[in-house]
């Protein structure tokens, strides 16, 4: 038996059983992470010793018979959630040598759980980008095919899954990072909605938009994740404080008296036919499981990308404004003028996307230009959200496609950001409304590579969203069952 290919359900069998123990499983995961991971580069930090250490003591409590469900099951985190004492860098040269003094409320409950921190995951910088090719440290490969991007920004997270060097992980998505990377990658992800998980210990990209969530292998195994980190946290002023459900309870493989909602303006020009089909397919098997599907309208997705990057890069301009070699990061120590020093220290410590999206955010925060841009793009935003209420009064769930395209080829976009930000289209609106999202495997293109189907819920509607999304994973079969490698 391959450990690493197993889900965290399974393993929680063997484990549970005595077959296996953590420090065994934990062994095999270190031994996959030695034989891929200089062809895949899903890590920034493998924490070893540290793994190992988390292990035996999750054997421990496994013997006194405190184990639960995450005991003893190693998994990864996205490098943009602080790790006490192991080095968190936002993939960012900045925080190249930043040890974070605490833990993130995520990481805090892995932790008590049980779980085993493998390490950190590869990401674009400070979750700037659609490919994972603005990652400081390397660029992630697609498990399925190693010429191909991974997605982003949570790219690391997603091929460290598909590739069998974590059984299950945590990324973050401001505006697609954990459903864009996972539908390229043959995952499941999924995007809670804002509020239902703690953003405390998040290092914040744009803070409205940034939620927290898990790539898993199935449907399963991504709600026993989010059984993990939701719930209300005082510590986060953004955490909602409702009582979280118990997730892994809504997996009933029926959609018998669904109504799902397909958005007509998700299946437009520029998307991918063998995308469409794959997609298709999915809407076909759920009507013939019983639910019910009707079209309905989203008429200003088509302004999403733009108010996104409004939004984003404004909230980013001010969030990164802490970098600044002073307190902690990178310092250029050749400036002995103050203000130089912040110029050279930002200069060379920030990649060129992070520098582009700056300038962006704090042009359109500028003085007479405040109302033109970023105030008419949260306009724009209370408008998308006024059409998913509108769409939600006529059914449950909305389906689309994740992506307009699979994978695309590393490098082949570099030269046309616009062309990357452009990928995100049918995901960005999900985050600026704050619902929640999920991605799950439906297909291959005629290249090999996966294609995912998304499905979008009301506010807190995570469950109803699980339940189909199992029992539609239980017509389509594991997909992301096969990798290049």
């Amino acid at each position: 038996m391959e450990l690493h290919s197993q889900t965290i359900h399974a393993l929680r069998d063997l484990l549970d059983r005595g077959e296996i123990s953590s420090v065994e499983l934990t062994e095999a995961l270190l031994a996959r992470i030695e034989a891929v991971e200089d062809r895949v580069g899903a890590y920034i930090t493998v924490d070893r010793d540290a793994a190992l250490t988390q292990a035996e003591e999750a054997d421990a409590r496994l013997r006194r018979g405190e184990g639960g469900a995450l005991c003893g099951i190693p998994l990864s985190i996205k490098d943009v959630l602080c790790t006490k004492g192991l080095r968190t860098t936002a993939g960012s040269r900045i925080l190249e040598s930043f040890i974070p003094p605490y833990d993130a409320t995520v990481v805090e409950k892995l932790k008590a759980s049980g779980a085993v921190i493998l390490g950190k995951t590869s990401m674009d910088e400070f979750a700037m980008g659609s490919a994972n090719e603005n990652c400081a440290y390397g660029v992630p490969r697609n498990p399925w095919n190693l010429e191909h991007v991974c997605g982003g920004s949570s790219g690391g997270s997603a091929a460290s899954v598909a590739s069998g060097e974590c059984i299950a992980s945590l990324g973050s998505d401001t505006g697609g990072s954990i459903r864009q990377p996972a539908s390229h990658c043959g995952v499941v992800g999924i995007k809670p909605t804002y509020g239902r998980v703690s953003r405390y210990g998040l290092l914040a990209y744009a803070s409205s938009l940034d939620q927290i969530g898990p790539l898993a292998r199935d449907v399963r195994d991504a709600a026993i994740m989010l059984d993990a980190i939701s719930g209300y946290d005082p510590r986060d002023s953004t955490s909602v404080n409702r009582p979280a459900p118990d997730y892994t309870a809504a997996l009933v493989p029926e959609v018998e008296g669904f109504t799902v909602g397909i958005p007509r303006e998700y299946f437009g020009q520029g998307l991918d036919p063998e995308v469409e089909q794959a997609v298709r397919r999915a809407i076909t098997m759920l009507a013939e499981a019983g639910a019910k599907m009707v079209e309905v309208s989203l008429p200003r997705t088509e302004y999403g990308v733009a108010a996104y990057y409004l939004i984003a890069t404004a909230e980013a301009s001010s969030n990164l404004a802490r970098y600044d070699g002073v307190r902690f990061g990178y310092r250029d120590h050749s400036q002995h003028e103050l203000i130089e020093m912040y110029r050279h220290s930002r200069s060379l410590g920030f990649g060129e996307e992070v520098k582009r999206r700056i300038i962006i955010g704090t042009y359109a925060l500028s003085s007479g230009y405040y109302d033109a841009y970023y105030k008419k793009a949260s306009k724009v935003r209370a408008m998308i959200t006024a059409d998913y209420a509108e769409a939600f009064s006529r059914c449950d769930l909305l389906l689309s496609p994740v992506a307009p395209t699979p994978a695309w080829k590393i490098g082949e976009k570099n030269d046309d950001p616009l062309s990357a930000y452009l990928s995100d289209i049918l995901t960005i609106c999900t985050n600026l409304a704050g619902l929640p999202g999920l991605s799950l495997p439906c297909g291959l293109s005629s290249g090999g590579l996966p294609i995912g189907v998304q499905l979008q819920g009301n506010h807190f509607a995570e469950e109803k969203i699980l339940q189909a999304a199992y029992a539609l994973e239980q017509g389509l079969g594991p997909v992301g069952s096969k990798t290049a490698l």
